[in-house]
């Protein structure tokens, strides 16, 4: 059992940055392959991006490529969403999220993972 634990959201102004975290423990994190979903009041649950499990292959949804990046640190059981040029429609509840014995493509292509995060809040003023 895998639990996750986001951080690093907040309240930031349109242009702005923010870097979220996820620590992982309770399982073998290098062996999982890692991604950031995110929803917004009203709204349905939107991927964000993915990485595989060395971290050597990235995924991003058209939204936000370009301006967010996320990467890994195996070493510290941790994944991380830098997010730039930040927009008032990012605003949203951001999720981390694994997915065990599957791609950080396949997760792109609609696979859904199977341990979450409680997520943490990114509010964007314009």
């Amino acid at each position: 059992q895998v639990q996750l634990v986001e951080s690093g959201g907040g309240l930031v102004q349109a242009g702005g940055s923010l870097r979220l975290s996820c620590a992982a423990s309770g399982g073998t994190f290098s062996s999982h392959a890692m991604a950031w979903f995110r929803q917004a009041p009203g709204k349905e649950r939107e991927f964000v991006g993915a990485i595989s499990q060395t971290g050597g292959n990235t995924y991003y949804a058209d939204s936000v490529k370009g301006r967010f990046t996320i990467s890994r640190d195996n070493a510290k059981n941790t994944v991380y969403l830098q997010m730039n040029l930040l927009k008032p429609d990012d605003t949203a509840a951001y999720y981390c999220a694994a997915k065990s014995f599957a791609t950080a493509l396949s997760i792109y292509r609609g696979t859904i993972p199977n341990y979450w995060g409680q997520g943490t809040q990114v509010t964007v003023s314009s």
